[in-house]
């Protein structure tokens, strides 16, 4: 057979790089003992925190269970809670599956090992100072942001730690291309930066003691353009990074479409920002603000269901596996909450449903399907695939990891079911009326006394949950027992070519300019989340008519002061709301709705997410002093059935004094108008009302000192809702 011969070709020019062949490999090792550090922090503090939450969820069946001690009440122990399963447990399964999988995505080791334990060691004090502080009272009582100031700038070092890390990983990476993990990565830590500064501004009072640096309205949409984006970039972002990572591998399959990420992870980072005031609704917050958050809210269910349907079609194929391997199972489940949450998130944020589901527990089983589902399940799912690859061992039981899985499903169900029915019930009860036209169930406690059972049911449902995080640190500390920690994982890899070399030599798409250049990501991300922030919050600081002033609103008495920081203190915007919305409902039951104006002096600002108990705005001059004296000492001698615990320790301390003076200085130069001097006085005003409240009280045979913490307090509340005139049909609340 004849061949014909090939065409003559021109002689090849010299290649401009080195084929991959040809190039020196470098010899580098992982460090697998930060990865291991993180992933035991994860799991004691998951313990912790779970262990808290289910001591504050048996509390609200019964109150007793604090132990008459002032640390373990339910205002005290919630944002311990909240603290402990976010910063603590998500936080450090962050930090576990971000040093894993940066270092093999970057094929390179950690930038410094010396800033890792840094790291590692300064996020676990930040965490002790939490368990320290809240339970002691010390509070900013801004949702997921009480910590106090001291501990607020020792989170931004650390973060910034981490930041240095990782930035400095990246550039030194041996892969040019960015994966769509470290988009996530890097959009995570600037945008909780951020989040984390402008929140926290605030003027110290004394070593753990501030007052915000924004006031009533202002200070609510900056808390809840905050708190909004903290689930959004702690709870959410850096997950679907991890998820992006951890899912493929488990898999063994590619990520079922690269383009898909890219435009989830833009589209949804824009506009996540933005929709922090729908957690705002129907409150004094202007209604352009309210709008704007209602918008954006709906329209991020398809960034977020892009990126659910793009981690369950990256199992296709693989659906045989998922029969047999439990961390399949937790990631399986993982991406299902995660699409369940972000399409009620949406959902809650129409006014229509957010008049009945606000301020109810039907928002507590939306959070925990999103943290308990999304976040746990994918942390357990993470830690399960990677304790074999960190002790080169097979896992101890996949028996124990299946039983770890189905009494976590089992525990998530127990807990929802009823805090979605026990919503359904609030949000119909306080709405309905009778055929007079009368409210059906106008004593708060009614509605409270039929959520009881509900209450035990959420507890049973946190036991089961917590059962099986015990049930996986006996498998991962037997799978450890049984191995030996690998902490430098030996890899190899050709050295980074410079990049003018490889755009010529491999040529490229568009989208290739962004993704192989870290600083044009990060600034590009920046400048995503920083326009919803700033069209939102500059024109409600600037423009004077979205808080128009009333002249009957005066600041605080001294003693009022006084006793609102004690309010502040024992946790009390944990149960009870002091924003009446306009509604009928609301209207017939606590008076007259609440005004922007109201809460210019408001430093931070107490409006709430949650009614437990009866909202608070418009309590002022309702009951005696004798009411509240006798309703702290004994909630039921007053509410029969209440589920509040008692405060014996108010009657016991005396009034702190001491830093007063201050309190009152760092209020007028944060704009508050006291008189010039008035600090000198303070103390003897506070003292002059305090003495007129006892009086008072021992016309009705009751005897206290003047001094006493109670006093205060009493001051405070009967101060509220009364700085405008309300009707006179208006003036009974819910009992």
């Amino acid at each position: 057979m004849q061949v014909e011969p090939l065409p003559p070709v021109a002689a090849p020019k010299p290649p401009l790089v080195a084929s991959p062949a040809s190039r020196a490999i470098d010899t580098f090792f992982y460090d697998n003992r930060i990865v291991r550090d993180f992933g035991i922090a994860t799991v004691i503090w998951g313990i912790i925190g779970m262990l808290v939450g289910v001591l504050a969820a048996f509390q609200l069946a019964r109150p007793e269970l604090n132990m008459g001690t002032a640390a373990t009440t339910f205002g005290r122990i919630r944002p311990l809670h909240t603290n402990a399963v976010i910063f603590a447990f998500v936080g450090n399964g962050i930090f576990t599956g971000v040093y894993y999988s940066l270092q093999r995505l970057c094929k390179t080791r950690m930038f410094s090992d010396k800033l890792s334990k840094i790291h590692f060691w300064g996020w676990q004090l930040i965490i002790l100072s939490a368990v320290a502080t809240l339970p002691m009272g010390f509070t900013t009582s801004k949702e997921y942001a009480e910590l106090e100031w001291p501990i607020d700038i020792a989170i931004t070092l650390v973060w910034v730690v981490f930041g240095w890390n990782m930035f400095g990983t990246i550039v030194r990476r041996r892969e040019r291309h960015l994966y769509v993990g470290i988009w996530f990565y890097i959009a995570t830590f600037l945008t909780v930066a951020v989040l984390h500064i402008v929140n926290s501004a605030a003027l110290p009072v004394s070593f753990m003691k501030s007052y915000s640096a924004y006031a009533g309205v202002q200070d609510a949409l900056v808390q809840w353009w905050y708190g909004h984006n903290a689930v959004a970039f702690f709870l959410t972002t850096p997950y679907l990074g991890l998820m992006y990572y951890f899912l493929p591998k488990a898999a063994e399959r590619p990520v079922y479409s690269y383009r898909l990420s890219i435009i989830h992870f833009w589209s949804l980072i824009f506009i996540y920002i933005w929709a922090g005031p729908h957690h705002l609704l129907y409150t004094a917050l202007p209604d352009w603000a309210q709008s704007l958050g209602v918008a954006f809210s709906v329209m991020l269910i398809a960034p977020s269901w892009g990126g659910m349907i793009n981690g369950l079609l990256t199992l296709r194929g693989a659906w045989d596996k998922v029969r047999e391997e439990p961390v399949l199972k937790f990631f399986v489940v993982a991406v299902t909450a995660y699409g369940m949450a972000t399409f009620e998130g949406p959902m809650l944020s129409l006014k229509n449903v957010n008049a009945i589901a606000h301020f109810t527990d039907w928002i507590v089983a939306h959070v925990h399907v999103g943290a308990l589902g999304w976040n746990g399940f994918l942390t357990f799912g993470m830690l399960y695939w990677l304790w074999p690859r960190l002790y080169r061992t097979p896992l101890h039981s996949k028996k124990l990891a299946n039983t770890h899985f189905w009494l976590g499903t089992l525990g998530i169900l127990f807990y929802a079911l009823p805090m979605y029915w026990a919503g359904f019930t609030q949000g119909l009860m306080w709405k309905q009326f009778n055929a007079e036209g009368m409210l059906q169930y106008p004593n708060f406690l009614e509605t409270v006394m039929q959520l009881v059972p509900m209450y035990y049911l959420r507890g049973i449902g946190g036991v089961l949950y917590l059962s099986g995080v015990f049930v996986m640190m006996f498998n991962l500390y037997r799978t450890a027992r049984a191995g030996s920690l690998l902490a430098n994982e030996k890899a190899q890899a050709a050295p980074l070519m410079p990049a003018a070399l490889v755009e010529e030599h491999q040529g490229g798409h568009w989208h290739r300019w962004i993704e192989r250049r870290p600083f044009q990501l990060a600034v590009g991300a920046t400048v995503a989340i920083l326009i919803g922030g700033a069209i939102e919050m500059i024109p409600t600081f600037l423009v004077k008519s979205n808080v128009p002033t009333i002249a009957s609103v005066k600041p605080y008495t001294s003693l009022e002061l006084q006793g609102r920081d004690l309010y502040i203190k024992e946790g009390c915007s944990n149960c009870h709301t002091q924003m009446v919305r306009p509604f009928r409902s609301e209207t017939e039951r606590y008076g007259e709705y609440s005004k922007a104006g109201e809460f210019v002096y408001d430093r931070p600002f107490l409006w709430g997410s949650k009614r437990t108990g009866p909202d608070l705005h418009r309590v002022g001059q309702k009951y005696p002093h004798s009411w509240h004296y006798n309703h702290m000492l004994d909630p039921t001698s007053m509410s029969p059935g209440s589920i509040m615990p008692a405060y014996p320790w108010l009657f016991d301390n005396n009034i702190d004094y001491s830093t007063l003076p201050t309190k009152i200085r760092v209020l007028r130069d944060l704009g508050t108008p006291y008189p010039a001097g008035y600090e000198q006085q303070a103390v003897a005003d506070a003292q002059r009302q305090a003495q007129g409240i006892v009086a008072e009280l021992k016309k009705e045979d009751i005897e206290v000192k003047s001094d006493k913490e109670i006093v205060a307090l009493i001051a405070y509340l009967q101060r509220l809702g009364t700085d405008i005139k309300v009707k006179p049909e208006q003036a009974a609340a819910a009992k």
